[in-house]
């Protein structure tokens, strides 16, 4: 079997490319990551030990390429973040570390769901803009930052307890013994 990259384009680009597409809902980053698919798949050809697994390793080089996109995506947002800065005030002190908890455990969130709320919660888009980046309908995009937003309270509350006051704002924590509250 022939296992040219040029053949290999020919063969798989256009399903790879629709997967990709299926994945980010932009074009442009599509053909990007395409293209950075295929230079991995040239890279490695040599690695590939049992030839008729080339479609399966194929398919998990570019799974990976999309997944190197959203994890760089999110580190590159999590460093646009700032965080309130510490003060003798109590309450602030403890909506702070409220903040950083939730930034540490946004990690642990499925790459589409920490993207909708680092979007949506940390860069201060509306959902319908979050929407159109994304290409999804408004109703997806608010499903998405719901989810989102239930999925990481759930991780807060497992991990620690929180104390607010009538306005919402955090004033105390009290660990339950996990993760966050222990480092």
């Amino acid at each position: 079997m022939d296992h040219t990259i040029e053949n290999i384009w020919q063969r798989f680009s256009r399903d790879l490319g629709g997967f990709i597409l299926s994945k980010v809902n932009d074009p442009s980053l599509a053909d990007d990551l395409l293209q950075e698919s295929f230079v991995r798949i040239h890279n490695h050809i040599g690695s590939l030990k049992d030839e008729t697994r080339l479609q399966s390793w194929i398919y998990q080089i570019t799974r990976n390429v999309i997944n190197d996109h959203f994890r760089k995506q999110e580190k590159e947002i999590r460093q646009i973040v700032t965080l309130p800065e510490a003060s003798e005030d109590p309450d602030n002190e403890a909506m702070t570390e409220a903040v950083q908890d939730m930034i540490k455990m946004m990690d642990s969130l499925p790459p589409e769901y920490c993207e909708a709320l680092c979007l949506t919660e940390l860069e201060g888009l509306s959902q319908k803009e979050f929407a159109e980046k994304l290409g999804i309908s408004y109703s997806g995009a608010k499903s998405r930052v719901q989810r989102a937003r239930k999925m990481l309270r759930d991780m807060l509350m497992q991990c620690c307890h929180y104390q607010f006051d009538r306005y919402g704002t955090v004033t105390g924590i009290y660990p339950a013994g996990c993760c966050c509250c222990e480092e």
